[in-house]
């Protein structure tokens, strides 16, 4: 479809409520998400930043090093619901993005699409690639993505009704955001850009817009207070982790990825008709800056491509607004012909989508398709048989050694890795310098025998002493992920060359 010559309708709010909703359709399609996920969620093992997640979740406090604390806390509640079942553990991030499905169908209600608008909205949003994927995995970008989603809803029936009050629950969704990922703040430039320069200006002199700027602030208040009594310590972290993917050309392919991973490509001229739509659209336009500034932030700044999907949603559901129009304008095989040429595309580009993102199968050709095309799935291999060589060679070891041993650990995956699983193998908690495991110290009985991971045998001997091969991490099934490429040697070392106060200072790390 090319972008539809129409203008969306700027009466009054006092005007007829535009078509009602069409619940069956849009309880359907996330239904239908939902069912994907919890089906094929066990297919595999714990994706390495779940594990942190998971450690963290063991360890609540108002704030980590490398992400505000509502993540964990989430996920704190998951474990005491389900223990350590994969399916569990997911199902808030799947709910979430079913959540996020309804609420686009909802978008496009508010701007004034019928039931064909509502659905193709939501459709276009449960099976674009960044989307699907938030829902296999538990992440913060999941929930992220659910409050950027209900920001835009919530700022829709704002313009629509004129009614001020709808500031809180911007708020109360802006201050979740600054709860869940500090990225928000690019999005949140452009909500204040977006009011600045169009005629919803008027709302700064509300008092309604500083209740919503309070409660905001009010919900963040805690975590901020946090990062004041640590030096503000993920301002470094995200720093550093951002010389990094720029260092290794994570931020390449900025515009590449808003096709390939943001939206399924087949929507992506609703996604341009939504935006010019808005543009156009006195009413609206404040929406068009809310995705044209966090975009040029980002891609000025080199941040990754992903960061602006939460973006998209309201884009397609201008836009199927706007083709549902344009539809209504052509005869009636123009209609049928659109609409098969446009659904076909869409179908295909879904199924490969889902093929690539969702775990199908635990083997055959499906599984040696997706692990081929999706890094993120490869990283949810080799966890439990780490943590089970762990035990073999602690088990090698004679008992006086034993008696007095310590795990250390060279990232978050492998400290959640040991901290979740380990119990099962009666290991000892890990000991790591990584993001907020640093700050909860070393051991206080500090171990003269140490079964070290993740260094490479030089760091080893640089860190330990009498340092000796003792095992290889890997996974049985041959899996090429970070673990077996690139931490694939076990070793055991006697006590530290420097203190153990001395070695913790020299040795905070993010990662």
């Amino acid at each position: 479809m090319s972008a539809p010559a129409v203008q969306i309708d700027e009466r009054p709010s006092r005007a007829a409520l535009p078509s009602r909703i069409c619940w069956a359709s849009l309880l359907g399609i996330a239904c239908v998400v939902l069912l994907l996920h919890v089906l094929t969620n066990g297919r595999y093992g714990f994706h390495r930043d779940e594990l942190q997640f998971l450690s963290d979740a063991r360890h609540l406090d108002w704030g980590f090093v490398s992400y505000p604390p509502l993540t964990p806390f989430a996920e704190h509640i998951s474990l005491a619901m389900f223990g350590l079942s994969l399916v569990g553990l997911r199902l808030f991030s799947a709910v979430a993005q079913a959540i996020a499905i309804v609420v686009s169908g909802l978008i496009a209600r508010e701007l004034g699409g019928g039931r064909l608008a509502q659905a193709t909205a939501a459709l276009a949003v449960a099976f674009s690639p960044l989307p699907l994927f938030e829902g296999t995995e538990f992440q913060y970008t999941s929930f992220e993505f659910l409050w950027l989603v209900l920001i835009a809803y919530f700022v829709i029936r704002l313009l629509r009704t004129e009614n001020p009050r709808w500031w809180l629950t911007i708020g109360a969704c802006v201050g979740l955001g600054l709860q869940t990922k500090y990225a928000i703040v690019f999005f949140i430039a452009g909500i204040l850009g977006g009011l600045a320069l169009t005629r919803a200006r008027r709302f700064f002199i509300s008092g309604w817009f500083w209740g919503g700027v309070a409660i905001a602030a009010l919900i963040f208040l805690p975590n901020f207070t946090w990062l004041v009594r640590h030096d503000f310590i993920s301002y470094r972290f995200l720093q550093h982790i951002h010389a990094r993917d720029v260092g290794q050309g994570r931020a390449d392919g900025f515009l590449k990825d808003q096709l390939m991973i943001c939206i399924n490509v087949a929507v992506t001229p609703l996604a341009v008709a939504g935006l010019i739509l808005f543009l156009r659209d006195t009413r609206y336009r404040m929406l068009a800056w809310m995705y044209i500034i966090p975009f040029a932030l980002f891609w000025f700044g080199k941040g990754r491509g992903y960061y602006v999907a939460g973006g998209y949603p309201m884009l397609l559901a201008m836009g199927a607004v706007g083709g549902e129009r344009w539809l209504a304008q052509l005869p009636r095989w123009g209609r049928q012909t659109a609409k098969t040429v446009f659904f076909s595309a869409f179908a295909v580009t879904a199924a490969y989508i889902c093929a690539v993102v969702v775990p199908l199968a635990k083997e055959g050709p499906l599984c040696d398709f997706a692990l081929r095309n999706n890094g993120d799935l490869r990283e949810e291999f080799g966890w439990d048989e780490l943590v089970r060589t762990v035990a073999e060679i602690r088990d090698s070891l004679p008992l006086e050694q034993q008696a007095h041993l310590g795990i250390t650990v060279g990232n978050y995956g492998e400290q959640g890795a040991i901290e979740m699983l380990g119990p099962a193998y009666r290991l000892p908690p890990p000991i790591s310098t990584t993001n907020s495991a640093w700050l909860r110290g070393y051991p206080t009985t500090q171990p003269s025998t140490l079964i070290v991971l993740g260094l490479r045998r030089e760091q080893a001997e640089r860190i330990f002493t009498d340092c000796r091969f003792a095992g290889h991490n890997g996974n049985s099934l041959g899996i090429r992920n970070e673990e077996s490429l690139y931490h694939p040697d076990i070793f055991v070392c006697g006590p530290p060359r420097n203190p153990w106060p001395e070695l913790w200072k020299e040795h905070q790390n993010f990662g």
